[in-house]
């Protein structure tokens, strides 16, 4: 399926067993909630998704079953990342091969690499794989910008058509419209961004919390769209202290405490992460309760 980067993507976390292996049944109720809130794509192997953590073949598993589930209705989008070149060349084929529709891409690993490095590592894959591909731009957190001028090079790339846009600059989805237009499709991957990113031109969502609350993520998106703003405004700023949430080095765990709040996942986690504990899954577990205490009726958001 081509792509068409526009609307709300989940960012899906994995789920596991309680021996540590996947559980793709839980993993598939969680998808099709996802589906049936009308989400637009679904985005594997994530931070998320545990991508560091997760073997080779266990990425190739959840590819094959979500492309056999979804059945077609969105497209599917495996993340890569890797530290070689050459490991990102074969995990990108490697998806391509079980099913996956496009690639989430980060810079390499580990090596803080330099401009012209990164540019190199991105063509390198685009020119090796068929698949569209977003690159996942989040200096804040992987310490690689891939800038503007980075964005002119790799646009030599036919196949390299959008940016997860994390630098949490909110001014620079404005920058990228002015300088590329409609040629780098913008998906917001910041969950406490994401409403002023639309506003300002994003095409879509890279969504966190979208795990636990599809149809609220799903009705921002639509209602902001059919240009319903206060209505949008109005669900986002109840939304806002579960989305911050999702900016937290335990974002995982803490999702993952959200999905078990309403009935779509397991707090299970695969180590060294560990589940929540004291003070802080208090903490957690108090904004959870507090947003779904306060759980606003939706509108009829579908087909505006």
């Amino acid at each position: 399926m081509e792509f068409n980067w526009k609307g709300v993507m989940p960012a899906v976390t994995t789920k596991f067993t309680q021996e540590d292996t996947l559980d793709i049944p839980l993993f598939v109720h969680n998808i099709k909630a996802q589906l049936d809130a009308g989400v637009h794509g679904i985005v594997l192997g994530g931070t998320l998704g545990e991508a560091s953590t997760l073997e080779d073949e266990e990425k190739r598993i959840l590819t094959r079953e979500t492309v056999q589930f979804v059945n077609g209705k969105v497209p599917v989008l495996m993340n890569i990342a890797e530290q070689s070149t050459k490991g990102a060349i074969s995990a990108a084929q490697k998806a391509e091969q079980d099913g996956a529709s496009g690639l989430m891409m980060l810079p390499p690993m580990r090596y803080k690499a330099g401009d012209r490095e990164t540019v190199e590592y991105f063509k390198a894959v685009a020119n090796n794989t068929s698949l569209p591909i977003m690159v996942y731009n989040n200096p804040v957190d992987y310490k690689i910008e891939v800038t503007l001028a980075m964005f002119e090079e790799l646009l030599k790339c036919d196949n390299i058509e959008a940016v997860k846009e994390s630098t949490r600059d909110i001014s620079n989805v404005t920058r990228i419209k002015n300088n590329f237009g409609d040629r780098l499709k913008i998906m917001c991957g910041v969950d406490t961004l994401a409403l002023e990113s639309l506003l300002m031109g994003a095409d879509g969502w890279i969504a966190g919390l979208v795990c636990a609350f599809p149809a609220e993520t799903v009705a921002i998106y639509e209602l902001q769209k059919a240009g319903k703003i206060q209505q949008a405004i109005d669900i986002y700023r109840w939304f806002l202290p579960l989305l911050e949430l999702d900016i937290n080095p335990k974002l995982v765990q803490n999702i993952k405490l959200a999905e078990v709040a309403t009935g779509l996942g397991s707090e299970t986690v695969r180590a060294p992460r560990l589940p929540l504990v004291g003070d802080e899954r208090v903490e957690v577990l108090r904004v959870i309760q507090e947003g779904l205490n306060l759980r606003p009726q939706l509108p009829k958001y579908k087909n505006l």
